[in-house]
């Protein structure tokens, strides 16, 4: 086999690349910045390579991925001209990724990183004899924000995440900001986001709060506000769709401990919404999280709050025809 060498060009879904003594580390945030980001980085959870990909045109029986050893077991994914051809499972403290029995003719790859742990990439082998070239994409960009049910741990295998599903059958270059436990509206991320080139936006927000308790009734609303604000500041015409939290039993009409419900935080992201689309603004949107999964679906909750891998590819599917070919009927996307 031969050694391919890293470059950028081969990365997709990341915000910046770190070059670390060979090696190519992505991350979900600027990682100059990652003092910016508290705790350490989004709580560690920006260097999770969720919705990163690695995409190459090739001919080669066989590719080899090699990596850092890994702090946690973890799966990779190897899409060929848009299906899923196999799946690596990895043990904590493996380094390698082979992808074996692919076409042997010159086929669109797309191989994707894990969704619950980061990554430091350090080699790509094909077969001597294969043709190699970097595989641009050229669909356009879409960045969504959320939680651990945006970053989807739990999902089969990275590309099978909901918005992994959801950016493949509606074409789009996914950039995904799920972050486990730590969707909080905060500032730096509104700047980061407001700073990303992108197509569409979506933000996924609320659980986290609720669960953590970290905005109050009074002060949900207006970080929300300041967030939309801040990214429409470079992002006045780009689609925005605003998601609320979907069905958690435990979470409905349970109040945290400043006060709120998630009923009544759905009523505040959807009066937010409204407020900006009285302001002038048309194309910002809503969807209730309850159209993704709703009571009806609580089957697919195990623990009461994250869906199963199931529930993840059910929400894809509602996403893709409730969220985005809703506003594809309305002429927001080409």
């Amino acid at each position: 086999m031969r050694a391919i060498p890293l470059a950028d060009d081969l990365f997709y879904g990341a915000v910046s690349l770190e070059h670390i003594d060979g090696g190519i580390k992505p991350w979900r945030i600027p990682y100059r910045d990652l003092a910016l980001f508290l705790p350490n980085g989004i709580d560690s959870k920006a260097e999770i390579c969720a919705g990163v990909r690695l995409r190459l045109r090739t001919d080669s029986t066989s590719v080899i991925i090699m990596f850092a050893p890994l702090e946690e077991a973890a799966r990779m994914d190897c899409t060929v001209d848009g299906a899923l051809h196999s799946t690596v499972a990895l043990l904590k403290g493996d380094s390698a990724a082979p992808f074996t029995m692919l076409p042997g003719e010159m086929a669109d790859l797309e191989i994707f990183l894990p969704q619950n742990t980061g990554m430091t990439i350090i080699g790509l082998r094909v077969m001597s004899c294969a043709e190699f070239a970097f595989f641009p994409d050229q669909r356009p960009k879409w960045v969504t924000y959320g939680s651990s049910i945006t970053q989807c741990v739990d999902a089969r295998s990275p590309s099978y995440t909901w918005p992994a599903i959801a950016s493949r059958r509606s074409q789009f270059n996914l950039t995904c900001l799920g972050f486990s436990g730590n969707c909080h509206l905060e500032p730096t991320v509104a700047r980061m986001i407001r700073d990303l080139p992108a197509d569409f936006i979506s933000l996924c927000v609320g659980i986290n709060v609720y669960g953590a308790a970290t905005l109050s009734p009074r002060t949900f609303k207006p970080a929300l506000i300041g967030m939309l604000e801040t990214i429409r500041e470079k992002h006045s015409h780009t689609p925005l769709l605003v998601i609320s939290p979907i069905y958690a039993p435990d979470r409905e009409t349970t109040e945290n401990k400043l006060g709120f419900t998630l009923i009544a935080m759905r009523e505040e992201i959807s009066q937010t919404v409204a407020l900006m689309q009285n302001r002038g603004d048309r194309r910002i949107f809503y969807l209730d999280g309850l159209e993704l999964l709703g009571l009806a679906d609580a089957d697919h909750l195990p623990d009461g709050l994250h869906p199963d891998a199931s529930g993840y590819e059910l929400m894809a599917d509602r996403f893709v025809d409730r969220g985005i070919n809703a506003l594809r009927d309305k002429g927001i996307f080409l």
